[in-house]
């Protein structure tokens, strides 16, 4: 079992804080325990970060974005932890993890925390555990915790429900790529930033930035805050201070209309909720005569001789 130095995670200890994140990881029931009263301890000690989402299309420039973002924070005297949610294989289970590698100026400097976190096949490809990492950095003393999605369907759904700002990364496409966002995904964006605005994309990226803001205004706002589109330049590190200012406006709005703590309320409550389902399925699968009984049980279902309600109260009963 692993023995997390609690007292240095609170003081920002590196080591300590990838020692924690590795036991909520862990798989082994034994750790589980320990690291929900990992959590427990720490809990007073969390809630205080802005946790920013992050997503994209593959070749947006999420990584190159995020460095300089992180850099960008550092100067301005904040430590930044970032969880970069790599796809498991469904085959062997592995994952890439090569987000080190692609943010290499960030990975160095000491007041920045990069964790790559293996998807472990949950849904949308983002970690099961990604919640509970949050609370550890937030925990450590980190001030902005970045979650970048794999931009893969649901996943973006499952990161909007966890952080206080959901920004969505486009390229300068002249308003081409707008046919292939899903109105869901524009719908939970905070902000639109248009990346790699430098050479000669920069004329695009205008008429990129103007065809968002035409689809934007005609979408229902919900709250206080109507979604901007930025434009920037990781590679020049041009239009990330902006960026910056936009989501620390948006924090400083919503915390004076009681928004920020309700959002995050909810989201909380949604949380419980889904942890109920899923110890539940655990429970259900753990069971020696629901396991005998389930495979049975689908037989008949599936050849009409049994209701599928029938058969799940058949199951539910038996917990």
């Amino acid at each position: 079992m692993a023995v997390v130095d609690v007292e240095g995670l609170l003081t920002g200890n590196r080591r300590a804080l990838a020692k924690s994140i590795t036991l909520i990881e862990s798989q082994r029931n034994d750790d589980r325990s320990s690291a929900q009263q990992l959590l427990q301890q720490i809990l007073p000690h969390t809630g205080k970060s802005i946790r920013v989402g992050i997503t994209g299309i593959p070749g947006v420039g999420k990584s190159t974005f995020i460095e300089s973002f992180g850099m960008h924070l550092i100067s301005l005297g904040m430590r930044v932890a970032v969880l970069a949610v790599d796809p498991s294989s469904p085959i062997s289970g592995g994952s890439i993890l090569g987000d080190k590698t692609r943010m290499e100026l960030l990975s160095r400097d000491p007041h920045a925390f990069i964790r790559p976190s293996p998807s472990q096949g949950s849904l949308g490809g983002v970690a099961q555990k990604t919640r509970e990492t949050m609370l550890l950095c937030e925990a450590a003393g980190y001030d902005v915790i970045i979650v970048e999605t794999v931009g893969v369907g649901q996943s973006e759904y499952e990161v909007a429900a966890m952080v206080d700002f959901f920004m969505v990364l486009m390229l300068p496409n002249a308003g081409d790529e707008l046919q292939g966002i899903k109105k869901g995904i524009m719908e939970l964006a905070d902000a639109l930033v248009v990346n790699k605005v430098d050479g000669d994309s920069i004329n695009l990226a205008n008429i990129t930035q103007t065809h968002y803001q035409s689809a934007l205004h005609l979408m229902a706002q919900n709250s206080f805050w109507s979604p901007p589109v930025l434009k920037c330049s990781s590679l020049k590190r041009e239009g990330i201070d902006a960026v910056w200012q936009m989501i620390a406006d948006y924090a400083e709005q919503a915390k004076q209309n009681a928004y920020f703590d309700d959002k995050r309320q909810r989201q909380n409550r949604e949380w419980m909720q889904k942890l109920i389902q899923e110890l539940l399925h655990q429970k259900m699968h753990a069971n020696a005569e629901i396991k005998a009984l389930l495979p049975e049980l689908e037989k008949r279902v599936m050849a009409g001789e049994e209701t599928p309600l029938v058969a799940a109260k058949i199951i539910i009963d038996l917990l």
